[in-house]
């Protein structure tokens, strides 16, 4: 069974979690995984659907932060620009997200077939990791047909972690990383979540300092910080652009108290989005209503993703057993060395 911070009485903060601990505490968000896993092949995709309806019509409020900018991701200036998502968020390796973008595009059209006739175009969202050394990533093994299998395999309820979807062939301060969620609940205007799902790759061996002072040694040389991180942040509370930004930066403090220091080679990534405010395609009226969130009580949301990305990260690598991969490349599992240390 996958472990998680609670099960090893380690402690990310002070505010509570959601039910589930996961992105999922946030009403109607759904994630689904396709795993490929087959010799040198050892890779896949994870989506994240703000909600289950028609995004290109029903787009969520939405900003993103660039921590650091080594990083091969579709669709962030326009997000940067209009401050909306419009079709789910794919994660996956750094040599498939033109397949995932291209799935992306294809899935919007059968829903939407006036995109690029009488309607605008599509901007599909997909951001990535480089799992290379445990994948044989020049294989270019993620098609299409496995990105329509995430998203049918998209869900609420319990998110799966660990060796799954883009998660598969992550490492993660020199051991096993891939997909990690967690949750905070906010008590604002009679209770809301911000939760978070991480893709995590990143962290030179030996870096990694846990809640309570330690620093595991994963038995690998410490060379050079060029790992990547995608952090995707997901809230109910009504936010709009400006303030998704701002949240979406505090998820830098949150790999920050990991160890991390965001090196030359990284790509650091937040990718921020509310469901408080559905923004309508087809709207008709000249002015529109819009709900925010009152500035002077912002800082519980900044503390909530702070605490809830640095969770995440260590429940990526808990849920994650230990790997061996392409060539023969082995990763060991945090959660075995703290059973270890309990011995």
């Amino acid at each position: 069974m996958a472990s998680t911070v609670s099960d090893f009485g380690l402690s990310c903060g002070i505010l509570p979690g959601g039910a589930r601990n996961a992105i999922t505490d946030v009403p109607g968000i759904r994630v689904g995984h396709c795993t490929l896993r087959n010799g040198d092949t050892n890779t896949g995709v994870t989506a994240i659907l703000p909600h289950g309806g028609n995004l290109f019509r029903k787009k969520v409020t939405a900003a993103s932060h660039v921590i650091n900018g080594f990083g091969k991701t579709i669709g962030l200036t326009q997000v940067q620009e209009l401050g909306t998502i419009e079709t789910p968020v794919l994660l996956t390796n750094t040599l498939s997200v033109g397949t995932c973008a291209t799935a992306l595009i294809r899935d919007a059209i059968r829903q939407n077939p006036d995109i690029g006739r009488s309607a605008g175009t599509v901007n599909p969202l997909v951001g990535e990791c480089n799992d290379g050394p445990l994948n044989d990533i020049q294989a270019l093994a993620i098609s299409e047909e496995h990105v329509l299998a995430a998203l049918a395999d998209a869900h609420e309820g319990e998110v799966e972690q660990g060796n799954v979807g883009a998660g598969t062939g992550m490492t993660c301060f020199g051991f096993k990383g891939g997909i990690g969620s967690a949750s905070r609940r906010i008590a604002l205007g009679g209770g809301h979540h911000l939760g978070v799902l991480v893709l995590s790759n990143f962290g030179r061996p030996g870096d990694l300092v846990l809640p309570d002072g330690r620093r595991p040694d994963p038995g690998q040389p410490a060379g050079v910080e060029r790992g990547s991180v995608m952090i995707v942040l997901a809230t109910d509370v009504p936010l709009e652009h400006r303030q998704l930004e701002r949240v979406a930066r505090r998820a830098g403090a949150g790999i920050a108290r990991l160890g991390s220091f965001w090196g030359h080679g990284s790509g650091d990534i937040a990718i921020a989005f509310s469901t408080g405010n559905l923004v309508d395609h087809d709207e008709s009226r000249d002015l529109v209503p819009l709900l925010a969130l009152n500035e002077a009580r912002i800082d519980i949301l900044f503390r909530a993703a702070a605490e809830a990305t640095h969770e995440a990260v260590l429940n990526s690598m808990l849920s994650a057993g230990a790997f061996t991969g392409r060539a023969g490349k082995h990763r060991a599992s945090l959660a075995d060395w703290l059973r270890d240390q309990q011995r």
